[in-house]
């Protein structure tokens, strides 16, 4: 099994497909950041004075860390945060979940529309088994940056 899941092929496609998806999301929540503040709201888990902050923020980290994937530059360390944000993700989603609202989720900013619900829950624990997958192997081949 940790041959198949060590595969630099493997670890590429992965690494590549996470980098884009957080690069979208990024953007998308980049073009709209008053609107992707007032998702961030009406998960009321964070003091409305750090919702600004958030919506400002949590994008470029996203963009950055993505673009940092696809190129194969620091890939552990950018899976590492990736990885920390999707269990941020996970307990706001699972939180607002239990709190039974109904919700867009902002995960691609607020044009998608997507409601909070399993299925997204679902999404975001196999991201975040991705991102440890890249934390514990690498991101494979084909990189601007030699891994160590």
């Amino acid at each position: 099994m940790k041959k198949i899941l060590s595969n630099k092929y493997l670890l590429l496609v992965i690494r590549i497909v996470t980098g884009f998806i957080f690069l979208y999301a990024g953007i998308e929540k980049i073009s709209d950041a008053e609107g992707f503040a007032r998702t961030i709201n009406n998960y009321k888990l964070l003091p409305f004075s750090f919702t600004n902050m958030a919506a400002l923020t949590l994008p470029w980290i996203e963009v950055t860390t993505g673009i940092l994937l696809i190129f194969g530059i620091r890939v552990k360390e950018n899976a590492f945060i990736i990885s920390a944000l999707l269990g941020i993700f996970i307990i706001a989603i699972s939180i607002s979940l239990l709190r039974g609202l109904n919700i867009d989720c902002g995960c691609f900013g607020t044009s998608s529309g997507i409601k909070i619900g399993f299925l997204k829950l679902f999404e975001n624990v196999l991201l975040l088994l991705l991102g440890i997958q890249l934390i514990y192997f690498g991101g494979g081949s084909i990189s601007l940056q030699k891994e160590t």
